[in-house]
């Protein structure tokens, strides 16, 4: 089973070189990597020509969404990866996720990678593993990584909704690949998810054994005047109600996976959070 793996990338060619190359040094299968420069960068597009990879490029940096959207039109495999290029993918990482689609046996579902980092986790959402092989790419110590990736305990969890994730190509093109107004993309995961659940999909599966080490928001710690847009603000106009609310009682983030989800119904606690996120829907409508 091949896949169509997207990283949009900006003035990043460091650790995107180190992204492809793990992709290529780790991966079971021989996938397809498609490369969005985000911007007029030569030397990455230097070096995607020289490794002769797939690439899209605007001159201008029009967003991860837009780029992520215009990259995937070049994909000719059936499943479609979207990962950031700060991302190093260990072994078994695609064999894990072809053994879950197999078993799910249709093209209902949202699947993504589990992180290691070296961030610490918040308590409240053990989202990620906790294992410290380097803040940055400086410091990277791959051969304690490889080594000691596969015994670090986990879980496949409930309400994945970050990348690397991986959906099959009918349903991306189904529901518009990333809606463009979260450009430059924050907010743009989970806006997918709510897209896909509209269309009836209840797998969103973090899968344990399916690996990535992530150093994590790098493009905001390398630009610290990167602007920001406004994803709560966004979602909330677009859907009614708040990112928040979708994560927590729609998909049930951070719970262990235990099977697909059953359709939303509401909770006292739901009920009184749903008036809060309408109040606040209403007086964003007003104000605008």
């Amino acid at each position: 089973m091949e896949f169509s793996i997207i990283i949009p990338t900006v003035n990043n060619l460091e650790y995107l070189k180190l992204a492809i190359n793990s992709l290529k040094k780790n991966s079971f299968y021989i996938h397809e990597i498609i490369v969005h420069i985000n911007g007029n960068d030569g030397k990455t597009l230097d070096y995607l020509k020289k490794e002769n990879v797939k690439y899209s490029q605007t001159l201008e940096n029009v967003g991860l969404c837009s780029g992520v959207n215009i990259a995937s039109k070049l994909s000719s495999k059936n499943y479609i990866v979207y990962a950031h290029d700060d991302m190093y993918f260990l072994p078994k990482w695609d064999e894990e996720l072809k053994k879950n689609i197999d078993k799910i046996g249709h093209n209902m579902f949202y699947l993504s990678c589990s992180h290691i980092s070296a961030h610490i986790p918040n308590k409240s959402k053990l989202n990620h593993i906790y294992f410290d092989c380097g803040i940055d790419i400086k410091n990277f110590d791959e051969k304690k990584l490889l080594e000691n990736f596969s015994t670090l305990k986990f879980y496949d969890l409930q309400g994945s909704h970050w990348a690397p994730h991986i959906i099959h190509k009918d349903m991306w093109f189904k529901v518009g690949g990333f809606s463009e107004e979260f450009n430059p993309g924050f907010g743009s995961d989970p806006d997918l998810n709510m897209k896909l659940w509209k269309e009836g999909v209840r797998i969103f599966k973090g899968v344990d054994k399916s690996r990535v080490y992530h150093f994590g928001s790098l493009t905001t710690r390398k630009n610290k005047n990167i602007i920001r847009n406004d994803a709560n603000k966004t979602f909330l106009l677009k859907w009614k109600i708040s990112i928040n609310y979708f994560v927590k009682y729609y998909l049930k983030r951070g719970s262990i996976y235990k099977k697909p989800l059953d359709d939303f119904t509401f909770s006292m606690t739901s009920l009184l959070e749903l008036i809060i996120c309408k109040i606040k829907y209403i007086f964003l409508k007003v104000k605008n």
